[in-house]
C-alpha cells in the first residue's frame, strides 16, 4: 500500500545510521577507531562494523591503520569539486610538492582496466618524461610498478598480455616473476617502489601508492640520475606529505 499523502516519510534505518558514521567520521580530522565511533553514534559494534565496510567499499570512506577517515567520493558530493576545480587543485598541490622536493611530480590512477597519467609538473633540472609511453610502459616506471603490485594476480596478467614487458632501455625490468607486490590493505607502510633508468636513460624515480575502496593511484617523483643519491630521502618526504586531498582528486577527477 502506498502512503497515505501528507503522511509520515518512509524512513530507512540503515541509511541514517550510515550518515550517523559518515557525520562521526568527519570530526575527527586524523580518524578515528570502529569502537570511537560506535560509542560516538550510539550503535552496536557490528553494525559499526558492516556499515563501516561498506562505506570504505564505495569510498565514503578510508581505512588506514585501524583508524576511518573521509573518503574520495565524500569530496566528490561538493558542488565546487567538480573536476575542473579538482584540476586546479590537483596542479596547486603537484607544483607545490615538486618546489618542495626539488623533483618532477606526478599523480598516476588504474582506471577501467587502463593506467592513466592524470597529472605532472617538472621541476628545475627535472623535466617531466613522455607521458606517451606511460601505459605501455607501466613495468618500467615506478608509479606503474606501484599500480601493478596494487592489482590482483588477475588483473595483473590482463594488464601485461595487452602491454608486454618490452625493454624501454638495457635496464628495463623485463621479468614478471620479479615485479614488486603490495597488499591493498595498508600498502602506505610498505616502502616506496623505485627504478632507475629503466625507462629513460638517465633518469631515477620513485613512488607511493593511494588506495580508497577498489580505487588504485600513485604519486611519483622522478630525478636525473646525477641526483639518484635524492631518491631515498624524496621518496620517504613524499610519504609523509601525501595528504587525503591527493585521494580526493585522484579518484574524483
Amino acid at each position: 500500500m502506498s502512503p497515505a499523502v501528507g503522511g509520515p516519510p518512509t524512513l530507512i534505518a540503515s541509511a541514517q545510521r550510515a550518515l550517523r558514521l559518515l557525520e562521526a567520521v568527519a570530526r575527527y580530522p586524523r580518524g578515528a577507531t570502529a569502537k570511537q565511533l560506535a560509542r560516538d553514534t550510539g550503535l552496536a559494534l557490528g553494525t559499526a562494523y558492516h556499515l563501516l565496510r561498506t562505506l570504505v567499499h564505495d569510498c565514503y570512506l578510508e581505512r588506514r591503520e585501524g583508524r576511518y577517515l573521509t573518503g574520495p567520493a565524500v569530496a566528490g558530493l561538493s558542488r565546487e569539486e567538480s573536476p575542473a576545480a579538482g584540476q586546479r587543485r590537483l596542479d596547486r598541490l603537484l607544483r607545490r610538492l615538486s618546489d618542495d622536493l626539488a623533483a618532477a611530480v606526478y599523480l598516476s590512477r588504474y582506471h577501467r582496466g587502463e593506467m592513466v597519467l592524470v597529472a605532472a609538473q617538472s621541476a628545475p633540472g627535472a623535466p617531466t618524461v613522455d607521458p606517451r609511453d606511460f601505459p605501455a610502459g607501466a613495468h618500467a616506471t615506478s608509479a606503474g610498478k606501484t599500480l601493478l603490485a596494487l592489482m590482483s594476480a588477475e588483473e595483473r596478467r590482463s594488464y601485461l598480455t595487452r602491454y608486454p614487458m618490452v625493454a624501454f632501455t638495457p635496464y628495463t625490468l623485463r621479468d614478471p616473476a620479479q615485479l614488486p607486490l603490495l597488499p591493498r590493505q595498508g600498502p602506505q607502510r610498505a616502502a616506496p617502489i623505485t627504478q632507475y633508468q629503466e625507462f629513460v636513460l638517465g633518469t631515477a624515480a620513485a613512488a607511493v601508492p593511494i588506495v580508497a575502496g577498489s580505487g588504485l593511484a600513485a604519486v611519483s617523483v622522478s630525478l636525473p640520475m646525477t641526483q639518484a643519491h635524492r631518491l631515498p630521502q624524496i621518496a620517504a618526504q613524499l610519504r609523509t606529505r601525501l595528504s587525503d586531498d591527493f585521494a580526493s582528486i585522484a579518484f574524483g577527477l
